[in-house]
């Protein structure tokens, strides 16, 4: 029988994925979405599951693993990515939740291999720079969580070479809005391509941005860093 603990946070995944459908971030099945569970004893994360379309997702066909990706609850089999969801959350304590996804335009960006360069205040400030693109390794294994969170560093957003995007945030909330946020600077940038070529702020302002955004980030860790639920 399915598990009625975290139905708030079970509610918030399935609005989140909903929102990504009708944003044109994901299509049908694609894409998956996690959220990071804070216990009493351990970190366990709330992950969507493997191969159901995401719009109409019931908040109890959600996955529950650990960090090693082992089940705690008998939910359905968990995403075919979580690898790369727990590597994230391994490697970043300050990250509360996971979004990939497959919008075109960052997926455009993606396939052609190319760094999206800060263009635009916004994204410095709320992503931390540029968005890299993580060297290709096939889907679903350990290879591509490397790669991927080698690539994203401290900031939040990679692109994942011939595959899609990759966002985090504290909350789901936050981590879809990077989402589509970085969709936009995706566009922005490659319509700028087709003109005179995009012309990146200036070094200096980058610089002071890339502060804003680590004082931020500090005072989030300061704070408490992603906000756990309890069981």
């Amino acid at each position: 029988m399915a598990s009625s603990r975290w139905e708030k946070e079970r509610e918030t995944l399935c609005q989140v994925c909903r929102r990504l459908v009708k944003t044109g971030l994901v299509v049908g099945s694609s894409g998956n979405v996690s959220m990071r569970l804070k216990t009493n004893d351990d970190d366990l994360v709330l992950i969507t599951p493997m191969g159901l379309a995401l719009e109409g997702l019931n908040p109890h066909e959600l996955a529950v693993i650990d960090l090693e990706g082992e089940p705690v609850e008998e939910d359905l089999p968990p995403s075919s990515e979580s690898a790369l969801h727990l590597m994230v959350y391994r490697r970043r304590p300050d990250v509360g939740s996971v979004v990939h996804a497959h919008p075109v335009f960052s997926s455009v960006a993606a396939v052609s291999g190319r760094e999206i360069p800060p263009i635009v205040d916004e994204v410095v400030i709320k992503i931390g720079g540029s968005v890299q693109v993580a060297e290709y390794a096939f889907p679903g294994t350990e290879e591509l969580a490397e790669k991927a969170v080698d690539a994203l560093g401290d900031r939040m957003a990679v692109l994942l070479r011939n595959h899609g995007l990759m966002t985090v945030g504290k909350s789901a909330e936050e981590a879809l809005d990077n989402s589509l946020l970085v969709e936009r600077l995706a566009q922005i940038f490659l319509y700028t391509t087709l003109s005179k070529g995009a012309n990146p702020l200036p070094a200096e302002v980058v610089k002071i941005e890339e502060e804003l955004y680590r004082m931020h980030r500090s005072a989030e860790k300061a704070s408490g860093g992603p906000h756990g639920i309890g069981a």
